[in-house]
């Protein structure tokens, strides 16, 4: 389908890789992964025919049609969701304004015997005709269900895409490439706004989809169930395998390996080899036997180990000035968006130096709380910051702020301030912008690229307290392990909203849940919430809270009483069982003193009707403990 030959392309002079080769086969599901600035959504541009390599070429066979959903975006406004989505129909729009045009001839003519609407006859059939063949009587039904299946409801169908968060908007786009009749496509960052309703649905089309895919994420668990080949960009080079990204990653260290010990095995067979020449050089009967082993050295084809790149950025979060010991207060905050209401009289209070994170599905409220609290929003309740709160916000679309038409060093040298300006390059090296990348251009940057200018550009401001809204979004693992270092060594007040566990974990000490317009706290870190929660992972948890089928709901109904019938029947033994051991305990004391002092311990006052009363109410217990072990047998039997 597409052949890549001797592919290279450069920045100022450097290679982003240089000689790279592969080829596409339908049926190829690829995870092209790599550090952010590697070249993979450039590698991207380049196979969908939007940039020029500098030298090699892309052979394509002729007829392939190629789909490629970029980071970036730009709607047409004015339309409805279902209007943008018909984009992906060009012909069949076409057909349907030449079948709108002619019909609106035929009744307004009157010439029925004349050749001219006898041709008009003749198009009308074999334009109608076309209109069936490409799906013209069905394409609607298609739109809806994978509108459907990427989160939207059948009243946001009519509703305007201007009104929609930029997330949003890319789950429109991703569903017209979908749409699209294409033999191969490109997806960069696809579940960077998905919900896990929406991005196990697009795993299920991708499996079944029998094109070639090809996609960049940072989502692992995404990438092995989808991929089925690894492509890694490294320091200008590829390395290919025909497995997924966790195998691959096995593989490739087993092959690093083999290269270490082949490598320090013919180490030892030059060293050897050169103490022969020096050894046959002095020696005029030896020389020839010195020079042949010269050449044989000289013709030995050195081994070499891959290469990593182990480039990281520096990060580094200093606490402003020490705020109050509270530093927000919530309360009875609620916040609609029309009929919907998100967040319903929300109290909360926010100490010095805690570590907090909000967790729950997309549209829970997650983000629209974080905005209601740094002012971005209007909704009703009280918000209040704390003495000497200054609050530093990164945004789930920190990146779409910045100017596109501005180089890296102008968009940090007008963010600072005079008494920071001097350390501006300074903090770009941090962050792995250093010598001539500085000047480039915002919207040449790989959205992992901009995630980390973005986190530069906030470093100029001084804050106490962080609040982060899916920070991790578009960055590389090394990228995000730095980040976590950086804000575990974070000496304010954090505020995360994610959805990745690894990145949590050990970054919290609370966990808010967001469900049904109210929040639940978790006293403890992330682990804490999954046990209480009774899951492995966010994928399983927003699994079980989505909604099931109505024919289902009826069926499981008399299981989940079941369930909380048992739960509140474990919940009574087990305080029953342990008010018996108290008991015991104290029964057990009185038994000894009276062992121990017999006359004493009887004379102290009401001690008979103390002994008798506990002894009782042990019995009663006991008898209870009995009655609940029955019910309990009785019910999982």
């Amino acid at each position: 389908m597409l052949n890549v030959h001797n592919l290279s392309v450069s920045f100022g002079g450097e290679f982003l890789f240089h000689d790279i080769a592969f080829r596409l086969n339908a049926g190829d599901r690829v995870g092209l992964i790599g550090k952010n600035g590697a070249g993979k959504s450039t590698l991207l541009r380049l196979l969908s025919k939007e940039q020029e390599g500098d030298t090699g070429s892309i052979a394509i066979e002729k007829g392939t049609q190629i789909g490629f959903l970029k980071q970036d975006i730009d709607f047409e406004q004015g339309r409805t969701v279902l209007e943008e989505a018909y984009q992906a129909f060009k012909e069949i729009k076409s057909l349907e304004l030449e079948l709108e045009n002619i019909n609106r001839q035929l009744a307004e003519r009157t010439d029925y015997e004349s050749e001219a609407y006898n041709q008009l006859m003749v198009d009308l059939t074999d334009l109608t005709h076309r209109y069936e063949i490409i799906g013209g009587y069905n394409y609607q039904g298609e739109t809806e269900k994978i509108l459907q299946g990427l989160g939207f409801k059948r009243e946001d169908f009519t509703k305007v895409t201007d009104t929609f968060s930029g997330g949003w908007r890319m789950r429109i786009e991703l569903a017209k490439l979908l749409l699209e009749d294409n033999d191969i496509v490109l997806l960069d960052e696809p579940t960077n706004h998905l919900d896990i309703e929406s991005i196990i649905w697009l795993e299920q089309f991708l499996k079944n989809y029998t094109g070639a895919v090809v996609i960049v994420s940072h989502d692992r668990m995404f990438l092995d169930n989808i991929t089925n080949r690894t492509i890694e960009i490294s320091l200008g080079r590829i390395y290919d395998y025909n497995k997924p990204y966790s195998k691959y990653l096995q593989q490739r260290a087993e092959i690093r390996e083999q290269q270490r010990s082949a490598q320090k095995n013919q180490e030892k067979q030059i060293q050897q080899t050169e103490r022969l020449i020096e050894k046959f050089r002095a020696k005029a009967s030896k020389a020839a036997m010195a020079q042949s082993l010269i050449k044989k050295l000289d013709r030995i084809d050195r081994i070499e180990v891959d290469e990593d790149d182990h480039s990281v950025m520096t990060v580094r979060f200093p606490v402003s000035v020490t705020p109050g010991k509270v530093v927000i207060t919530l309360e009875d905050l609620s916040k609609s968006y029309g009929p919907k209401q998100v967040l319903h009289d929300i109290g909360l209070l926010v100490e010095r130096g805690s570590k907090t994170a909000f967790v729950g599905q997309n549209g829970q409220g997650k983000t629209t709380l974080a905005k209601a609290i740094v002012g971005e929003l209007e909704y009703e309740g009280m918000v209040k910051l704390g003495h000497n709160v200054q609050i530093g916000y990164f945004a789930q679309n920190q990146a779409d702020y910045l100017d596109g038409d501005k180089t890296i060093l102008d968009t940090m040298i007008e963010a600072a301030n005079e008494s920071n300006r001097s350390k501006v390059r300074d903090i770009l090296g941090s962050f792995l912008f250093r010598g001539d990348d500085v000047e480039k251009y915002v919207k040449v940057l790989s959205g992992g690229e901009r995630n980390r200018l973005a986190l530069a550009k906030m470093l100029l401001q001084p804050f106490n307290v962080l609040i982060m809204d899916e920070p991790t979004n578009h960055l590389d693992i090394q990228s995000k392990n730095v980040l976590k270092q950086a804000l575990q060594s974070f000496e304010g007040t954090l505020i995360l909203v994610s959805h990745d566990r690894d990145f949590l974990q050990g970054l919290s000490n609370k966990v808010y849940e967001f469900k049904d317009g109210s929040i639940k706290e978790y006293l403890g870190d992330i682990n804490f919430y999954l046990e209480e929660r009774q899951a492995e992972d966010f994928r399983k948890i927003e699994r079980q809270d989505l909604p099931e089928p109505k024919d289902k709901q009826a069926s499981k109904k008399n299981g989940y009483e079941l369930q909380k019938k048992l739960k509140s029947l474990k919940n009574k033994l087990g305080s029953a069982e342990k008010r018996i051991a108290e008991l015991e305990r104290e029964i057990g004391e009185i038994d000894h003193q009276l062992l121990m002092n017999y006359d004493a311990t009887i004379a102290q006052e009401g001690f008979f009707d103390t002994y008798e009363g506990k002894k009782e109410l042990l019995e009663e217990l006991m008898g209870n403990w009995e009655e609940l072990s029955h019910q309990i047998e009785a019910l999982e039997g």
